[in-house]
C-alpha cells in the first residue's frame, strides 16, 4: 500500500527590492545540525536544527519541521540574491547526487524524481521505504508552481 504525504510548506517570497546584500552569507558553524552538498552545483551549505533562528529561508537553507529521521524536508530560495541557495537547483538529473552530513553521520542519496506542481503549501509525494529527501524551491520555469525533487538513500556511511 503506498502512503501518500501533504506536508504543509510555507515558502516566504522576498521582493528582491528588500533583499540586502551581505558580505558575510555564511552561517556560524557553532550551531550547525549538518551540511547539505551537491557537487554537481557547487552548493556546499550548513543546516541548522529545526527550532532554531537560523532554520529559515529567509537566511539560509532550511530543514522543515516536517522532517524525521527517515525523511528530511529541505527548502531554499532560488532565483538571484545572496540568499538564492537553491538557484541552480533545476539543473539537477536522475541519479544525481545529493550529501547530507547530519550529526556526523553522511547518508548519500540520489535524485529519483523530479517534478513541478502548483504551489499551494503543500508537497505532494509517496513516502519511500527507504530513507528519503525532499528538496524544494520556486519554479524558474513556471510562476505559481514549485520545484520539487524527491531524493532516496543510496548509501549511509
Amino acid at each position: 500500500m503506498v502512503k501518500r504525504l501533504y506536508i504543509l510548506l510555507i515558502l516566504v517570497l522576498i521582493p528582491l527590492s528588500i533583499v540586502k546584500t551581505s558580505t558575510n552569507t555564511k552561517p556560524h558553524t557553532s550551531n550547525t545540525y549538518g551540511t547539505i552538498i551537491i557537487n554537481k552545483i557547487n552548493l556546499k551549505e550548513e543546516l541548522f536544527p529545526i527550532g532554531s533562528d537560523e532554520n529559515t529561508i529567509e537566511r539560509h537553507v532550511s530543514i522543515l519541521k516536517e522532517s524525521n529521521e527517515d525523511l528530511m524536508i529541505i527548502a531554499a530560495h532560488s532565483g538571484i540574491g545572496p540568499i538564492a541557495y537553491f538557484q541552480e537547483l533545476d539543473k539537477l538529473e536522475l541519479n544525481d547526487e545529493i550529501i547530507l552530513i547530519i550529526e556526523n553521520k553522511k547518508t548519500i542519496y540520489k535524485v529519483k524524481e523530479i517534478w513541478e506542481e502548483k504551489k499551494n503549501g503543500y508537497i505532494n509525494f509517496n513516502k519511500e521505504k527507504n530513507k528519503q529527501l525532499i528538496l524544494t524551491t520556486c519554479s524558474p520555469n513556471k510562476e505559481g508552481y514549485q520545484l520539487v525533487i524527491n531524493c532516496i538513500e543510496k548509501e549511509s556511511i
